[in-house]
């Protein structure tokens, strides 16, 4: 029995995004250069000068790190003492993401690690963050991810999102007590 529709072939895929295409791509190609510089590196000094910068990278990301989530979890801690609501993180999520990528084996790793401990990077990179993402969520379209938040946000001006149950009232006798049909579109 035929519907009359054509049966494909082949079913179609869904294209691809960019990211997901040049994502794999860029990793592969940083991490040939950051191969590279420390063999670049090692053969102007030597492999223990190039071995003991990562071992330094390591041991100060670790450190970083380690302060970065003492400073964040006293700050949730005493904005809760106080009883308001935590806000922002305060520039620890970029201590943090500096510290993992002077933990990384790597020099360009390491660079970028050290320019993110740098305060006026951390705030310009934070802004920048923050009004692409404000514009990134103002642009979704409907059923998307970013639409969530927005739908959050129209309920309540401060972001706040109130949990709840729907409880029925069914004292009235029009409401089939039986099982109940299966919701289609």
């Amino acid at each position: 029995m035929t519907t009359g529709a054509p049966t494909p072939t082949h079913p179609t895929r869904p294209r691809r995004s960019r990211l997901r295409t040049f994502l794999p791509l860029g990793v592969a190609a940083w991490a040939v250069l950051e191969i590279w510089l420390l063999t670049v590196v090692a053969g102007a000094s030597s492999g223990l000068t190039v071995f003991l910068l990562l071992l330094a990278g390591f041991v100060f990301g670790a450190a970083v790190i380690k302060k970065a989530g003492r400073r964040a979890f006293q700050n949730l801690n005493e904005t809760l003492q106080r009883g308001g609501t935590p806000q922002g993180g305060g520039g620890n999520g970029l201590l943090m993401l500096g510290g993992l990528l002077l933990m990384i084996p790597g020099l360009i790793s390491d660079a970028v690690g050290l320019l993110l401990l740098i305060p006026p990077v951390q705030k310009a990179l934070s802004r920048f963050t923050e009004r692409t993402l404000d514009r990134k969520l103002r642009a979704a379209g409907p059923g998307s991810f970013g639409d969530a938040f927005q739908q959050a946000r129209i309920h309540r001006p401060d972001g706040k999102v109130v949990q709840g149950e729907v409880i029925r009232d069914e004292r009235d006798g029009d409401v089939p007590q039986g099982p109940r049909p299966p919701l289609t579109h």
